[in-house]
């Protein structure tokens, strides 16, 4: 059979298309618009692999920052450790002041899956700061009023009197509700941890103020149900399983706290709670 022309010879179509690349008319008005398409497609990529960055280093910052204040249950003065937390999370709020910087003038929803990660992980830490000062959920009015930032403008080469309106100064960030979610659903798991810290140092009282606020945030996301975001119905599961551990904490305390000295209890409730299935979340 007769082969077609240029079949089985690739270095022919290469030259060919060589050729008509060499041919193509630079002032082509198609080559031009091509080319600003290629340089918006490269701004926008450069944006991405930034934000991408600056999220990798608020996420850091906001795990250190929940680590810090793990240290509340074992530490006689819970308030220099979260006047401490406060100065991280002020540096982690500057970052998110670059983000900020980065969207402003841009559709935040093409470049989320940039930042989402760090964003949420803020969330995290600063609603597990704010129920350990106040014993209650912080609220995304709460966590936004703290994302206004003042942009420092460049002063005037020519000397203009001229001076720039106090709106043009001013960057704002707004957490999305579903980012406020997510990192509420992350809170329960830190939460838990501070569970089995304060049985270890003998605190028989917060295990029973944390099932209570548990179970109000797992009643919270079950009125949404399959209506929020996909990854928000994911995250249940886990809820679920740090309420049933905290709840078999008070369990625990309830029925054996008495007969089981206070030192031990921790050990107790390790045990038990490796005895969940962790496939299994609670009904």
């Amino acid at each position: 059979m007769k082969k077609r022309e240029g079949e089985g010879c690739p270095h022919k179509y290469s030259d060919a298309a060589q050729d008509r690349d060499a041919s193509a008319n630079p002032s082509s008005p198609v080559i031009a618009a091509f080319k600003v398409f290629q340089q918006e497609l490269d701004t926008k990529h450069d944006k991405y692999e930034r934000l991408v960055k600056i999220s990798r280093d608020i996420t850091i910052e906001s795990k250190r920052t929940i680590f810090l204040l793990h240290r509340v249950t074992s530490v006689p003065d819970a308030e220099e450790v979260l006047s401490e937390a406060d100065v991280k999370l002020d540096g982690v709020r500057q970052k998110i002041g670059q983000v900020a910087y980065e969207l402003k003038g841009e559709d935040i929803h093409q470049f989320h899956r940039a930042f989402t990660p760090g964003i949420q992980e803020y969330v995290e830490a600063v609603s597990f700061q704010h129920y350990i000062r106040h014993r209650s959920l912080i609220s995304l009015e709460e966590i936004n009023a703290r994302l206004v930032f003042m942009r420092t403008e460049k002063a005037d080469p020519k000397g203009s009197a001229e001076a720039l309106s106090p709106a043009a100064k001013v960057l704002t960030f707004q957490v999305t509700p579903s980012d406020y979610l997510l990192g509420v659903a992350d809170l329960t798991g830190e939460l838990m941890r501070m569970c089995i810290s304060s049985v270890g140092n003998g605190d028989i009282d917060t295990p029973f103020q944390l099932s209570q606020f548990l179970r109000q945030i797992h009643d919270g996301f079950s009125y949404i149900g399959n209506t929020g975001p996909y990854e928000v119905s994911k995250k249940l599961h886990t809820l679920r399983q740090s309420l049933g551990k905290v709840e078999d904490a008070c369990y625990t305390l309830r029925v054996r706290g008495s007969e089981i000295p206070k030192h031990m209890l921790a050990d107790v409730f390790s045990i038990r709670t490796t005895l969940i299935d962790p496939e299994e979340g609670v009904v």
